[in-house]
């Protein structure tokens, strides 16, 4: 009796993968759950706990002892910011080249050093420059872990990996604040204060994972070459991936880009997925820093920074349930309206402000609830663009670097410091785009319905068919190159355009 043996039945309960699969598949699942699951929900946990380590640390003393008054805290957050725009497109782009194997393990290794160089500053200007290096380093992390997960999984099970992956996030959150809680107890041990302890104790968790990738963490499934995985196992992972419709390889081309700037998709979820990502955002920094002006005083570090996890918390709660809803349901767009109309009402709230304490706490909580459901973009978004894995690569870095630019221009303007915790312009700019995203929900269903009524992206739909079914000349044709494959692809669009206006 084997692993599988016990856990087909309770994967079979919950959902995790349909009935009808054979053994051999869902021993591959519970594989590529290990493989792929463990380290990039590692790697992107320890990302988080170094990159907002420092939010805790500006609370636990961090700021008088390097003097960061006014914005400085915004500025350190801009500069980050300024570094993972820079490596964004490049990141995906050199990510479909060099095996993600080396690539991301080795840009976790720097990012870990630039985070040990943050407990050993002396001042503001040399903590600006360790935060640049952090957005540089860190850039490959969540956006390259993305783009694995996203191609190897099928339709029905991309929700639920999604979600565990997103978990990550507000799993690094919390545990910074209880880290940081621990830290405090360490501080003057070697002469050190407990925030820049946090540091290195960050280090030390980060560095380890980064070699759990480099054994384990699988590329591509077109260029995958794990010792994990048996040569039967890798060709099922693509066959089964074909019959879902999602697109092998092209490598990249002169075309590429061209491709990805004339996919509605690109241009759809840039405006839905950044406008998602933005609005729960007062569940995070000014939550906390809501709480450190209602609790003041050194006596209190340890109660803020436990109850800024509650957020987090609930978070990763409603991140499973519509995981699992989503996957039940076959579609992502009713898990993000029922979040959209939540994250409006809280919005609006905090916005009046001159609410009870506990409609506030309400408020901020209910927004981590709606932080869960909104990772369902990346699942629906992979899905839309099943049909060209390249562009799918770079379209969700290209979502990505619109969410960092965003990151790094509201702070500057609608969330500075000096305007905590009522943050007045950064409450209008949260309640105009939490409207604005349940109004565009509806484009991108409409968009996919249209494409599959009218026959769009049949040519590659035919060819995926054709090479799950081993026809050697197809083949041949994709592995040629871009002028081969586009001459195929363009006449098996003109035939299904043709047949469509019949």
């Amino acid at each position: 009796m084997g692993f599988d043996y016990f856990m087909n039945p309770f994967a079979e309960w919950i959902g995790w993968f349909p009935k009808h699969y054979s053994r051999e598949e869902r021993v591959l699942v519970h594989k590529l759950d290990f493989l792929i699951l463990v380290f990039a929900c590692l790697s992107t946990w320890a990302n988080n706990l170094d990159v907002y380590a420092i939010y805790n640390a500006y609370v636990s003393g961090m700021s008088d002892d390097l003097n960061l008054y006014g914005n400085r805290l915004v500025y350190l957050n801009a500069v980050y910011w300024v570094g993972t725009i820079v490596f964004q497109i490049p990141s995906n782009l050199v990510i479909t080249i060099v095996p993600a194997e080396y690539f991301i393990p080795a840009c976790e290794i720097m990012w870990g050093m630039f985070t040990l160089g943050t407990a050993f500053v002396k001042n503001y200007e040399q903590l600006l420059v360790m935060r640049f290096f952090v957005g540089v380093t860190s850039t490959p992390c969540w956006i390259g872990n993305a783009h694995i997960i996203n191609t190897w999984y099928r339709r029905q099970e991309l929700g639920k990996r999604n979600a565990i992956y997103y978990n990550t996030y507000p799993l690094g959150s919390m545990f910074t604040g209880y880290l940081q809680n621990a830290c405090l107890t360490l501080d003057g041990v070697g002469g050190l204060q407990g925030w820049r302890w946090l540091f290195i104790i960050c280090t030390i968790i980060t560095i380890p994972i980064s070699f759990v990738g480099m054994i384990f963490y699988p590329n591509v499934p077109d260029k995958c070459k794990s010792r994990w995985l048996t040569p039967a196992e890798k060709e099922l992972a693509r066959k089964r991936l074909l019959d879902e419709g999602f697109a092998p390889s092209r490598g990249i081309t002169r075309s590429t880009l061209k491709r990805v700037f004339t996919a509605w998709p690109t241009w759809v979820f840039f405006f839905l997925a950044n406008m998602f990502w933005q609005t729960p955002y007062p569940s995070t920094t000014p939550y906390l820093l809501w709480l450190a002006d209602k609790y003041p005083g050194e006596e209190n570090y340890n109660f803020i920074n436990n109850l800024s996890t509650v957020s987090y918390a609930i978070s990763i709660m409603s991140a499973m349930f519509f995981a699992f809803y989503s996957d039940w349901r076959g579609n992502r767009w009713d898990s993000l309206l029922m979040a959209g109309v939540v994250v409006v009402v809280c919005n609006a709230m905090l916005l009046a402000w001159n609410i009870p304490s506990g409609a506030k706490y309400f408020a901020f909580i209910a927004l981590g609830f709606c932080n869960g459901p909104i990772n369902l973009i990346i699942a629906w978004f992979a899905e839309s663009l099943s049909y060209d894995l390249e562009v799918r690569a770079v379209s969700l870095a290209f979502l990505n670097m619109g969410y960092c630019i965003i990151q790094l221009v509201t702070p500057l303007t609608a969330w500075q410091t000096v305007d905590a915790p009522r943050f007045y312009a950064g409450y209008i700019w949260v309640v105009c785009l939490s409207v604005a995203q349940v109004l565009m929900i509806p484009l991108p269903i409409y968009l996919e319905r249209r494409d599959k009524r009218l026959g769009l992206h049949q040519a590659e739909t035919d060819l995926i068919v054709a090479s799950a079914a081993g026809l050697d000349e197809v083949s041949k044709d994709v592995a040629g190159g871009d002028e081969s494959f586009s001459s195929r692809e363009k006449k098996m669009e003109s035939d299904v355009k043709v047949s469509a206006l019949s």
